[in-house]
């Protein structure tokens, strides 16, 4: 029987959502694991645990179909598998995804009692080890109670959200990780809303139950309202909430009772996910969710079959749509046990496998039945909203460095990136040499320049610039949400800075005994370039800043992100102790004695807008007067900026330098012939 929230009469097409605000049915529902009695008054706004029993055991799992329902002909020759389950598990960053797969992998037994693991062990990439985050998502699976659990693990930046929206073809459920102190963050919403639209399962984990400022009733009311925002029909309402301490491996149906092992939550995953619904016995047909690349095999492409039974040495068609389709045959089939890709000879509908063969396979192609195959639905992901641009080196250090140093080898390594990263654009720029390349902010393309630099490419990139839109002779620019978590003694500094770039505040709310404060803005993607250094030096480096993209709206106005002009070197050579002794009381330098610059390299931040030319290469004069006393030079300890610092901190006719051993700014000797002529 469908429950309906609307008090007045309605038309089932408006009856069948929830409102905005949960207006509860008569009759008991169970909801979060949560019978919420009738008593409750329909105007309620916020819900409320029952004091005698806060956090009962649940009955029953909800799962909703998908939003595209199949025809009643394709619904006969649609069985449900029961051995397999293909999960992803999507949250905000830093609320332990990663972490909760480790322990996982522990409790299933999949690597051995005395064998030695890394922490974050699906974390592979040198990248992701440095900067503690999930940048590509990844396969792996274990048994529990003969139940094969595909798992993948996905990336908690809004700036990868691409790579969520991919996998989450190859998925039945999805367990939400959410932190038992933040709650919904903004990427929890951007991943649930994307879950929701594809009718996934999902099961609710408050991670780091063990935190002591935890509240885990507000986090699950919290997500339950975000259920209804979201407009998630009322069997997703019905989800199932686990309560979890990754680090330590334990589980619970409440707060106030783990077990000792996370076997309620396998048992969350077997009872509320529903195996894949295949056509056991239709033609084959598998979508290219992934690609990777081995030297010995090639492009490997990794999806979920559908449909019929794949072999290996089979011959197959490629298709990209009905009228553009290719024949292949499939060399190597691979499926993922445990940690491992293991070889095998078929797999059947529902599994997910990494096929090997097809050289020229890309992302959302279909690998069908050769005969009878038919193409999937492409894979479809949000458009960007920043944009750079990379060019040639030009400085006069170009080529010292760098293994691949020319435009081919640019344009050549940016399409290959193409094949893999759905939610990047490239295009040609105004000159042959200079290439616009597309993300999903700044981030998402900075960690592609640091993969570059790290394969031997020398090469300049510009300032980050958003990607504006025109409607009707209106001029829209991209807009996101900010949620600022910062100290009490530290919001003043805070809000002033948003507000001078344009944001507008529409929630506050203080957290736990802490004294900290949650801020939540809308603000324009102009705003924040520049923001994450500038909101951390007003607030000593203890504000936490995280955005996700909200949509498109008027232009804001101007936006003046930095006060401070640039020192620029005005000559070749080699800096001198002499020279900087007198170039630091004039600003902070990023050079030290003794380091080669160029003419025009920014060596040093101004201590008043605009920009000013300094000599430090200038060197002491050699006299045959002796002095009584040899005067001590003492320098500061010039400033250490990484890659993300540089393309924050230049604007609009500035540069930054990109080699593999180094990282420097200068100014555009484009834009400093403009501004003469």
């Amino acid at each position: 029987m469908e429950l309906s929230l609307s008090t007045s009469s309605a038309s089932p097409a408006v009856s069948s959502r929830r409102p905005a605000s949960p207006l509860l049915h008569k009759q008991q529902q169970q909801v979060l694991g949560v019978s919420f009695a009738s008593a409750l008054k329909p105007a309620a706004r916020a819900l409320r645990f029952p004091s005698r029993r806060p956090f009962p055991r649940p009955i029953t799992c909800s799962v909703t179909p998908s939003t595209a329902e199949p025809s009643s002909e394709v619904k006969k020759q649609l069985v449900r598998r029961n051995d397999v389950r293909n999960i992803a598990i999507v949250a905000h960053v830093d609320h332990g995804k990663t972490t909760l797969v480790d322990s996982m992998l522990r409790q299933a037994k999949v690597f051995r009692d005395n064998q030695v693991m890394q922490e974050r062990i699906m974390d592979s990439n040198d990248l992701e080890r440095e900067r503690g985050i999930t940048i590509l998502s990844k396969n792996t699976s274990i048994t529990y109670k003969n139940t094969k659990v595909n798992i993948i693990d996905t990336p908690g930046h809004s700036d990868f959200g691409g790579e969520v929206e991919r996998v989450l073809n190859m998925v039945d459920g999805v367990l939400l990780v959410v932190d038992s102190v933040e709650g919904p963050m903004p990427q929890t919403r951007f991943v649930l809303k994307k879950a929701l639209e594809f009718g996934h399962a999902v099961v609710v984990v408050v991670n780091k139950i063990d935190r002591p400022s935890a509240r885990p009733e507000f986090v699950v009311n919290s997500t339950f309202e975000l259920f209804i925002e979201l407009n998630a029909t009322d069997e997703q309402c019905d989800f199932q909430a686990i309560y979890a301490s990754g680090i330590k491996g334990k589980a619970g149906l409440s707060p106030d009772d783990l077990a000792e092992d996370l076997g309620p939550l396998f048992e969350a995953i077997i009872r509320c996910v529903p195996g894949p619904n295949i056509n056991k016995d239709g033609a084959l047909q598998m979508l290219a969710t992934n690609i990777e690349y081995d030297e010995h095999k090639g492009r490997i492409a990794i999806g979920r079959l559908h449909a019929g039974a794949l072999r290996k040495g089979m011959d197959v068609r490629v298709c990209t749509s009905e009228d553009s389709c290719r024949f292949a045959r499939v060399s190597e089939l691979f499926v993922y046990e445990k940690f491992y890709r293991v070889p095998v000879d078929s797999v059947a509908a529902g599994d997910i496998c990494a096929v090997c063969g097809i050289d020229d396979i890309q992302i959302g192609e279909t690998i069908a039945d050769k005969v009878h195959g038919k193409p999937l639905p492409t894979i479809k992901v949000e458009e960007p909203t920043v944009k750079m641009s990379f060019s040639v080196n030009t400085s006069p250090f170009s080529g010292r460095e760098g293994k691949y140093v020319t435009s081919r080898n640019l344009r050549d390594r940016l399409n290959r990136e193409l094949e893999r990263n759905l939610a990047m654009k490239v295009e040609d720029g105004e000159t042959a040499d200079t290439f616009i390349v597309s993300g999903r902010g700044t981030l998402h393309i900075t960690i592609l320049i640091e993969n570059m630099r790290r394969e031997g490419y020398e090469f300049m990139v510009g300032p980050p610039k958003v990607i504006n839109k025109r409607v009707n002779d209106k001029l829209l620019e991209p807009y996101e949400i900010a949620t600022v978590e910062v100290p009490e003694n530290h919001m003043g500094p805070v809000v002033e800075l948003l507000g001078k770039r344009r944001g507008q505040m529409f929630d506050m709310q203080g957290v736990g005994s802490e004294g900290t404060i949650f801020l939540r803005y809308k603000i324009p993607t102009r705003g924040l370039l520049g923001l994450r250094n500038a909101i951390l030096t007003a607030s000593r480096g203890t504000a936490i800043l995280n955005t996700i993209f909200d949509s498109y709206g008027p232009w804001a106005g101007d936006i003046s992100t930095r006060d401070l002009g640039s020192l620029v070197a005005f000559e070749d050579g080699t800096s001198t102790s002499y020279a900087l002794a007198s170039a630091q009381e004039r600003g902070q330098m990023f050079v030290g004695s003794g380091v080669d610059v160029y003419k025009g390299q920014i060596v040093g931040i101004h201590q008043r807008p605009g920009d000013l030319g300094l000599n430090i290469c200038k060197k002491k004069a050699a006299t045959n007067i002796r002095s009584n006393k040899d005067v001590t030079v003492v320098l500061d300890t010039p400033l250490t900026y990484s890659l993300d610092d540089c393309i924050e901190y230049i604007e609009e006719d500035e540069l930054v330098e990109v080699t593999p051993s180094s990282i420097r700014m200068c100014k555009n000797p484009k834009m400093a012939k403009k501004g003469r002529s």
